[in-house]
């Protein structure tokens, strides 16, 4: 049996996904919807990568672990770039078919938030946002169940010998975690002692710094589109964005700085 380009990729269903509902009148709607459908498929591959990186970290394979983290990183330079796509859209442009995004936000979306509770950002509260009884919010809880990346790597760094605080590996965690001063000794052992594992620690303050840097270009590019306006759906829109910036992932890794 032959296989096309085509049917291989599925491109005439992929190409049969967009549909603007202002009918063509507005030019940019079909890059907005677009530049969206293209993050959910990023969205869809980080938490593939994500997943796969933590199997690598608690199977202590360090160089699958290593390969993965960059490209992760990779991937989300472009998800920053496609942002500048998104900002060759005017203001004006955006607001002619706003309205006819009704309650549709990015603020819904599910993919985003199980990316984020993979990587330790989470609260129940958020899949509560969804209906009770969908999919959606039935992965979300399912996710609160797991461990987080963090937790993965801490693991691995138990396998290596390291003594890491029994709390923080106990059970899954359910929002980000606060500062360890136990842990914290640990990790200043690793920065002075152990190069290998500090490479790691080092692609993962990589990780923590290029999510803090979407969500930077996010809102800024939020800022320039609707001001300060309410997002769509009655989604606080940029004052809600602006809460999320600089708020590590991996806070020990970053409140050891002043004291490497």
């Amino acid at each position: 049996m032959t296989m096309t380009y085509g049917q291989y990729l599925r491109v005439p269903e992929l190409l049969d996904l967009q549909h603007p509902l202002s009918g063509g009148k507005d030019h940019d709607e079909t890059l907005f919807i677009i530049i969206h459908q293209v993050y959910e498929l990023w969205f869809k591959q980080q938490i593939h990568e994500a997943r796969f990186l933590q199997r690598a970290l608690e199977n202590g394979d360090d160089p699958t672990a290593a390969s993965t983290l960059k490209r992760m990183l990779t991937i989300l330079k472009t998800m920053v770039g496609q942002i500048d796509v998104l900002e060759t859209m005017s203001p004006v442009s955006f607001l002619s078919f706003r309205s006819l995004l009704s309650n549709a936000s990015g603020f819904q979306s599910v993919q985003f938030r199980q990316f984020e509770f993979i990587l330790g950002n989470r609260k129940a509260a958020a899949a509560e946002r969804y209906p009770q009884g969908s999919a959606e919010r039935a992965g979300l809880v399912s996710g609160l169940q797991e461990f987080t990346l963090w937790q993965s790597f801490l693991r691995r760094l138990v396998r290596g010998g390291f003594s890491i605080p029994a709390p923080l590996l106990a059970a899954p965690l359910q929002e980000l975690p606060q500062s360890d001063p136990q842990l914290q000794e640990v990790l200043l052992e690793i920065y002075h002692k152990h190069p290998h594992e500090r490479g790691l620690c080092e692609l993962l303050v990589d990780l923590d710094e290029g999510i803090q840097e979407w969500r930077y270009r996010h809102v800024k590019m939020v800022e320039r589109t609707i001001g300060a306006r309410m997002g769509t759906g009655g989604s606080p829109g940029a004052a809600y964005l602006r809460a999320t910036l600089f708020t590590p992932l991996f806070t020990d890794l970053w409140t050891i700085r002043d004291r490497i």
